[in-house]
């Protein structure tokens, strides 16, 4: 018998339709994970963005704010209080001097940053001066309630403050000790322009000098003294204060308790400036009522 073929043909019907995407049918793509990876290990890593500076380094850039202010308070003070007339030639004069000293402290901060992050941009000065939100050490949490830190660390800087084991200094030197005369009274009272100049130094003094210690150099020490670098730090800030040495008792424990070890444990210089820079709106208040 022979083969016979039978040619079965099926016909499809014509659509206009488009042909169904394969991505309607398929789940969608996730994103790349990859840059949240990256900035959680950025913002967990912040020693990433500095150098670390070397043991000679350390020292020379510490001589490089100490010794101008050493020489501003004890050689050029007295100079100039010799060519200003009035009441408190000293006084005067040291205003005028530790303002210029404490300029010198912020440029001398922001030229490190720009040689070393090659831009002063905010994005380039938060990270180069740990000025990021507090982090948890333990959880990597950052910001939130971790702020919180600032009122047992600012409470804790007021009880040392309050500790009577600092020398009392020359009465004009000693600042704090000399808005407590009567003499303050009388040098202050409508004197606006020298209680702005002392406003200005009573906020620069704590803003300068934790930009420097705890942003610049803190987070720079760690390659030559592990972890001992925030009390080494301490111990630095407070040898920083050859100018009004009578504050060093005192200035060695609320630079290593409550600014050194908080920005370090934090790796954020923000609690050290607020616990730092507190006591300064008193002392502006008790002036402020001579002013008036």
């Amino acid at each position: 018998m022979a083969n016979t073929t039978h040619r079965v043909e099926l016909e499809v019907p014509e659509t206009n339709e488009a042909p169904m995407s394969l991505d309607v049918i398929s789940p969608p793509r996730r994103r790349s994970a990859r840059p949240v990876a990256e900035l959680r290990a950025s913002e967990a890593d912040r020693y990433a963005p500095v150098k670390q500076y070397s043991g000679r380094h350390l020292v020379a850039l510490w001589a490089a704010v100490v010794v101008p202010m050493s020489l501003l308070a004890w050689v050029i003070a007295p100079w100039l209080a010799d060519r200003l007339g009035g009441r408190e030639p000293l006084g005067k004069a040291l205003l005028i001097c530790f303002n210029v000293g404490l300029i010198w402290i912020v440029v001398l901060t922001l030229i490190l940053v720009r040689r070393e992050q090659g831009s002063l941009k905010w994005t380039y000065v938060r990270d180069a001066l740990w000025l990021r939100p507090p982090r948890d050490p333990k959880t990597a949490r950052v910001g939130g309630k971790l702020w919180w830190w600032v009122v047992p660390f600012s409470l804790l800087a007021a009880a040392l403050e309050a500790l009577p084991i600092n020398p009392k200094g020359p009465v004009v030197r000693d600042f704090p000790h000399f808005i407590s005369t009567h003499r303050a009274e009388l040098f202050f009272h409508g004197a606006w322009g020298w209680f702005a100049l002392a406003v200005l130094v009573a906020l620069l003094s704590p803003v300068a000098e934790e930009l420097f210690f705890r942003g610049l150099l803190l987070p720079r020490m760690r390659r030559v003294l592990g972890r001992r670098d925030w009390v080494v730090n301490g111990f630095m800030f407070t040898a920083y204060h050859l100018h009004e040495p009578w504050v060093m008792p005192t200035t060695l424990l609320t630079a290593l308790f409550t600014q050194a070890y908080p920005a370090k444990r934090s790796q954020s210089s923000w609690i050290s400036i607020v616990t730092h820079t507190l006591p300064s709106f008193v002392m502006i208040g008790v002036i402020l009522g001579m002013v008036l």
